[in-house]
């Protein structure tokens, strides 16, 4: 095969069509082409773009490269994917809610990534979760529950992951065609019927800006239309902190007080948005109608209660429900008064992760109670004094190493 030809005619802009790209991407997954084989062709897509059509024959390939959820037993199945954003729980919170409603989930996560949070992190820090469980159990629970969080253990779209490495490497990441298809491969090989795809945008994102969210938005409605899929994108700002707490055992605890009515921030605002969407598509009702009983389920504390019975489900203790915050090893004050004006969200993120909370190499060990909450919003007053950020670190060195980074994050004036 000849892959710099394949470059050139996506250089001159001719169509590729379906044969073609099954063809490269199941030689390069079976090892017969190389990385640096195929590499013209990442490099074409990255530097030339490829049509809609094209683009959607080339995620369907990736999407086939490994293995595809069947979920027609459990009938319409909804997905909800968020591109990332620091402190964004929504997926504990609105899967619950979605279950209470009627409005079927099986949500596969992930780990940590960059200065994100993983879901599957945050899962965990309900002391015993399983999230990597077999599939058939899995629809099992979603026929009993309503909904399940899990990972996977099968090699779901295995293309893009060798893909995604080579272009890590070769410093091919942010072209919006191929993160789209990144993206839509695994989430056409979830099984979903519905797919909600929330893309965020601002400092604390993947996305820059509106303008290019929009840009990868319409990339990927394109393609799951394409697929046959009914895709819904939902754009959310990310230039601070979603929710206050940062940290697996910190979010986690967020969302159960958002479940119990106890926060009702942005992090509420935002998974209450998210869920009465699912449920309007799912229902065919409207949106006012769905978000009135999105609400009444937190209200009530059926949410709160089917999460305690998904979490028990999958082995998880209850420890968490109804805990308060411990007495964080240190609390950073406020030197100046003023407004919040700002945060850079994603050294926030790194700090945060930095300090044990993700996984960067294969020895790595998360350390769930490690994190930060940060106290105040933009265009909150800070008088001198003010508690700005909550340090729950391994001990007062790493407290005092942390705060000296984080008052670098937040601009106030």
């Amino acid at each position: 095969m000849d892959t710099k030809e394949i470059a050139k005619k996506i250089a001159q802009k001719e169509p590729l069509g379906k044969n073609l790209i099954d063809n490269f991407i199941t030689s390069y997954c079976n090892g017969k082409i190389s990385d640096d084989e195929i590499l013209p062709i990442i490099k074409a897509i990255y530097e030339n773009d490829i049509s809609d059509q094209d683009l959607f024959f080339l995620t369907d390939a990736m999407k086939n490269s490994g293995h595809t959820l069947d979920l027609k037993e459990l009938g319409q199945v909804i997905d909800k994917h968020s591109t990332g954003g620091v402190s964004d729980t929504t997926t504990i919170i609105l899967v619950p809610i979605c279950a209470v409603l009627g409005t079927k989930m099986l949500k596969l996560s992930g780990r940590g990534l960059g200065f994100t949070g993983g879901t599957c992190d945050k899962l965990e820090a309900f002391c015993g979760y399983k999230t990597d469980i077999d599939l058939k159990d899995a629809i099992n629970l979603v026929k009993r529950n309503g909904g399940c969080m899990m990972t996977s253990s099968l090699e779901i779209a295995p293309a893009d992951k060798k893909i995604y490495s080579l272009r890590n490497k070769t410093g091919l990441v942010d072209n919006v065609s191929l993160i789209a298809s990144s993206i839509m491969s695994k989430k056409l090989a979830s099984g979903a019927n519905i797919i909600v795809l929330d893309v965020k945008y601002g400092n604390g994102a993947f996305m820059q800006n509106l303008k290019i969210a929009k840009k990868l938005g319409n990339k990927m409605k394109r393609i799951g239309e394409l697929a046959g899929k009914k895709v819904k994108i939902v754009y959310g700002k990310m230039s601070q902190p979603l929710g206050y707490n940062i940290g697996p055992k910190l979010e986690t605890m967020e969302a159960i007080k958002v479940l119990e009515g106890k926060e009702k921030g942005n992090l509420y605002k935002d998974s209450v948005r998210l869920a009465s969407i699912c449920v309007s598509l799912d229902k065919h009702i409207p949106f006012f109608w769905a978000k009135h009983k999105v609400i009444k389920t937190i209200k009530d504390k059926t949410a709160l209660e089917k999460l305690k019975v998904m979490v028990k489900s999958q082995g998880g203790s209850l420890e968490l429900f109804g805990e308060d915050y411990s007495k964080p090893t240190l609390v950073t004050k406020s030197n100046i008064g003023g407004k919040v004006k700002g945060y850079n969200t994603k050294v926030l993120g790194e700090i945060v992760c930095e300090m044990g909370t993700n996984v960067r190499t294969a020895n790595d060990k998360i350390d769930y109670n490690l994190g930060v909450i940060t106290t105040k919003k933009i265009g909150d007053k800070v008088k001198i004094g003010d508690d700005l950020f909550k340090i729950y670190a391994k001990d007062l060195v790493q407290a005092k190493e942390v705060e000296k980074k984080l008052l670098s994050t937040i601009l106030i004036k």
